[in-house]
């Protein structure tokens, strides 16, 4: 499935109450559930014959004894009605526990396929599409998905049956009665257009409204140290205001819509009862219809209309599941574009020091803006290298082309002289490891954290050693060491001890390739000595890259690589390239103040 532009609307798009194309895609998820969805149809007619039953019962206990004055005889059915109404309840428990059921155990495998196809997802889709959106395909469109099945999908099925049973049994009694009953039937189906269409447009602006508040209020949370910095409560609260206020009055539009269907149903179906009671009154006086049957033609009346007053909410429900089926199976068809091949190289035996290669290397984020244009250099097993550079000359996207978080557009990488793209990709980011800027702990223990990657097979002594080698001695001084909980993004501790647990936790990893982006460039002094120290021990015996804006933290590289405009523009030490007066001579001097000697 080609990838398209991030669309902001189509959130908030409502698509058809029905489409067979995916409501067969809805029914082969459901497939592994049919055995719950079974059983559940099964219940609908049985349902049926229950609430059909009751009026029957009730023109048999006036016709045949209470006008007859037969007491036993009333006892009896009064008994046996009361049984219905018993297993009536039962039934709708255990269809409604059977509905439910079969609704969450959907979604909770659209879930994990949907969480399952996106970690498959390269970092270009992520790029594209924004966290919120597939926050609401994973959460908020699978709700949708289990309300068809549950007030959708199953509702209308078991409306249907029962409707078709009230219009078998009152043309059974009396078709005269029956017809004067459907005699309503065309100004109902036109009522039911014209307020489904409105109410549709009501729905449509309700999600668009949702949306911006939605929108605001994420966008305000991650910002909220920017608004409070800068003073800006009154402001962001008077917006947030402006936004609820939009969102209740298209609240209010969608239920008055929903409100008027309602009363609509309702007068029209009080005029048919009208009709009924004029018509079968005359048909009692002239002895042509009893009692009983008019009191339970009354009682159909009543079922007929029931389910077309709750039209509008089961057609709105469709709409929505409809239009997130949409976007869930549009999301399940995107292909990966980076994915292992089928044939891929031997993985090594041991994790021994790599050798890399950039061979004319072309690179474009987005249509012909080259980031890489040409670029060529090659790192010798064990050798420690630098990348520097201005701002935005590609130094990182060297770093995610190495371990295929994004593919070459031209030229080829190879790792150990194997091109990237033929690797499998586990043994590749299990050779490549990468340190960024701003290191992502997740909510856990430290031990889970430096766990990451492993599968578990690493003993508490090499935990130990590993926080021992990083430098991370501040571990020891928590209140339970290994077992502390981190909470999100690790935000309970600085900053520079996240940056050496990442160390540590890349100690574990034991990568045969480390590739430090930025990994000091917003840290204290007092952090930076610890991770300079952690350094040494970290890139002992394996290959390395650091990328890096301040050009004193890589002096001591073996060899120090200049991007400029997409390819390399300078190479050698450190002292070569200050003598020699060229574009990183001029960077140090002016980092440092000092001319190049």
């Amino acid at each position: 499935m080609p990838e398209s532009a991030y669309d902001p609307e189509a959130d908030e798009r409502l698509g058809r109450a029905f489409d067979r194309r995916l409501a067969a895609r809805l029914a082969e998820a459901a497939r592994p559930h049919r055995g719950l969805i079974a059983g559940s149809m099964l219940m609908f007619p049985v349902i049926a014959v229950a609430e059909l039953a009751q009026p029957w019962l009730l023109k048999i206990a006036i016709d045949d004894h209470i006008l007859k004055s037969e007491w036993l005889g009333l006892t009896w059915v009064a008994g046996l009605y009361v049984t219905v109404l018993v297993v009536l309840y039962v039934l709708r428990t255990v269809e409604a526990y059977l509905m439910q059921l079969t609704g969450q155990r959907v979604i909770h495998d659209l879930r994990e396929a949907i969480f399952d196809h996106l970690l498959r997802l390269e970092a270009r889709f992520y790029d594209r599409n924004p966290v919120g959106r597939l926050m609401t395909r994973v959460l908020h469109d699978v709700e949708a998905v289990s309300e068809a099945f549950t007030s959708g999908l199953f509702a209308v099925v078991a409306d249907v049956i029962t409707l078709v049973g009230v219009v078998a049994v009152m043309l059974w009694i009396d078709w005269r009665l029956a017809l004067v009953t459907f005699s309503i039937i065309p100004i109902l189906l036109l009522v039911a257009v014209y307020f489904r269409l409105n109410a549709r447009d009501a729905y449509r602006e309700v999600r668009r409204r949702l949306a911006r508040l939605n929108a605001f209020f994420q966008e305000s949370l991650q910002g909220m140290r920017v608004i409070q910095l800068f003073v800006r409560e009154r402001y962001e609260r008077e917006r947030f205001g402006r936004l609820n206020a939009d969102y209740r009055r298209a609240l209010f539009g969608s239920t008055v819509w929903e409100a008027s269907l309602y009363a609509a149903v309702e007068a029209l179906g009080s005029i048919a009862l009208a009709l009924l009671l004029w018509y079968g009154s005359g048909r009692i006086v002239a002895e042509s219809l009893t009692f009983g049957a008019l009191v339970a033609f009354i009682q159909y009346t009543n079922r007929f209309f029931l389910p077309i007053r709750d039209l509008g909410a089961k057609y709105t429900v469709m709409q929505w599941a409809m239009a997130s089926s949409e976007r869930i199976f549009g999301l399940l068809d995107r292909t990966p574009e980076i994915v292992s091949p089928s044939a891929p190289s031997p993985r090594p035996a041991r994790p021994a020091p790599a050798a890399l290669e950039f061979d004319s290397v072309w690179f474009a984020y987005e249509g012909d803006q080259w980031v890489l244009s040409d670029c060529s250099f090659s790192v010798m097993p064990g050798e420690r290298v630098a990348i520097v550079g201005a701002t935005g000359e590609g130094k990182t996207t060297c770093a995610r082309l190495l371990n295929r978080s994004y593919d070459v557009r031209r030229g080829r990488v190879l790792v150990d002289g194997v091109d990237v793209r033929e690797w499998d990709l586990t043994s590749l980011r299990r050779r490549i490891g990468i340190i960024v800027q701003d290191s992502v702990l997740f909510a856990g223990t430290i031990e889970e954290n430096l766990r990451l990657g492993t599968d578990g097979a690493v003993s508490a002594a090499d935990l130990s050693r590993a926080l021992e080698a990083a430098r991370a001695g501040f571990v020891a001084g928590l209140p339970k060491g290994l077992g502390e909980l981190l909470g999100e993004r690790g935000a309970n501790v600085s900053h520079g001890q996240r940056q050496l647990l990442a160390i540590a936790r890349a100690l574990v990893y034991n990568p045969a390739v480390l590739i430090l982006d930025e990994a000091m460039s917003s840290v204290d002094p007092e952090s930076e000595a610890l991770i300079r120290q952690a350094m040494a021990g970290l890139l002992a015996g394996r290959t390395s890259i650091t990328i890096a804006h301040r050009l004193s933290t890589v002096h001591a590289a073996d060899r120090i690589l200049v991007l400029h405009h997409g390819r390399i523009h300078e190479e050698g030490a450190h002292a070569d390239l200050v003598r020699r007066g060229g574009l990183y001579a001029r960077l140090y001097e002016l980092q440092t103040g000092a001319a190049p000697a």
